[in-house]
């Protein structure tokens, strides 16, 4: 079996779903979700981090609880997106910034404490800039910034798959490059798109997607002895703004969502290993897509319809085979992970939503 084997389509025909529990203690709308090992890390419209435990959750067993003494909040906002890399979590702010917080535990691995590292751009990078007229950039129309600061809510981060590089995105329509070894701004692509960046996304492949509210995915890519990421495809079908992006885990296969509650599935072609459309969009969501999880082949979507809808493959599409239904408000933002005691068919998914709640949800899916 080649690697990526286990990300790619399999026939499913019956998916079985429960909602095992509903985590509440969030004040505000939970904005963004990463799980990583044991944790569960959440962040809110309010500026609050938390972390869940949930090693002892498995499908015959609950036990998931908030950590005490864990909350973090800094900055005006929410907290668009997370990303942990060993003990240090990322974290983007609608407050233009990017955090680095480092993550301690007690000896229970019941505690957990945040240590704020840095905020992105550091102070050296920002001091560097700023007295060079070069490193200057019109951003309005009387004002100016040096080229790596972001001027307007960070809305995605995403984490290279050699773990070297962090990628964000922002409203102010830059997509920049940071060196996570000492958090120097590398890279910053003005007008990266025509419009706000809702999405970024790195795949194994060594591809970096970013999906705009100008209705358009572009794919870049640091070309074999090039310095910095250029524009190698631009993919066009979606006729609103790209809000989700998910990829499998070779990098063979990507969906997004938009705002018109389509999604599209692309994989590469067979020539030039560009990506290109594989069929219609999947149609079932009533309102906008605002976040996608790709795994083991299987398609979860979260919509600001207050559902979530799981997509199996029918050969060259896919098809819903269940609806997720309990949330009172839109899902922002979910991850999904394979149910290590049952590898082959049974997932755990986690949504956030609007209601200010997280779920967690079983899954087994079947072929009979």
């Amino acid at each position: 079996m080649k690697d990526g084997d286990d990300d790619l389509p399999r026939s499913y025909t019956n998916v079985h779903h429960q909602c095992l529990t509903t985590l509440r203690g969030h004040n505000s709308y939970v904005s963004s979700l990463t799980l990583v090992g044991k944790f569960l890390y959440a962040g809110t419209s309010d500026s609050e981090i938390r972390s869940w435990d949930r090693s002892t959750f498995t499908s015959d067993h609950l036990s998931i609880e908030k950590i005490t003494d864990n909350a973090v909040a800094v900055g005006k906002g929410a907290v668009k997106s997370l990303i942990v890399l060993a003990d240090k979590l990322f974290s983007a702010h609608q407050d233009q910034k990017i955090r680095v917080w480092k993550v301690t535990s007690d000896e229970s691995q019941r505690n957990q404490r945040y240590t704020k590292l840095a905020t992105l751009p550091t102070l050296s990078d920002r001091a560097l800039k700023v007295l060079a007229p070069k490193n200057q950039v019109q951003i309005r129309r009387h004002k100016k910034c040096t080229w790596v600061h972001h001027v307007d809510a960070v809305s995605c981060l995403a984490m290279s798959t050699d773990e070297s590089l962090l990628y964000s995105v922002s409203w102010d329509r830059t997509l920049k490059v940071w060196r996570l070894s000492d958090f120097k701004c590398l890279e910053s692509v003005a007008n990266a798109h025509d419009d706000a960046i809702n999405v970024v996304l790195a795949s194994a492949d060594g591809n970096v997607y970013t999906g705009s509210a100008d209705r358009r995915i572009k794919v870049w890519r640091k070309l074999q002895g090039g310095k910095s990421h250029t524009p190698v495809n631009l993919l066009e079908n979606h006729s609103s703004g790209v809000n989700a992006l998910a990829v499998n885990s070779d990098g063979s296969m990507l969906c997004s969502g938009s705002s018109d509650g389509a999604i599209f599935i692309w994989e590469k072609d067979e020539e030039g290993g560009k990506m290109v459309v594989m069929a219609a969009s999947l149609q079932g969501h009533s309102q906008s897509i605002l976040c996608l999880a790709f795994v083991s082949g299987i398609i979860f979507s979260g919509s600001a319809d207050k559902t979530i809808r799981i997509w199996v493959s029918t050969g060259r599409s896919y098809s819903c085979l269940a609806v997720l239904q309990g949330h009172q408000g839109p899902v922002k933002c979910l991850s999904a992970v394979v149910d290590h005691y049952r590898p082959s068919d049974s997932f755990f998914i986690y949504s956030g939503s609007l209601d200010c709640s997280i779920k967690v949800w079983h899954i087994l899916v079947s072929s009979f």
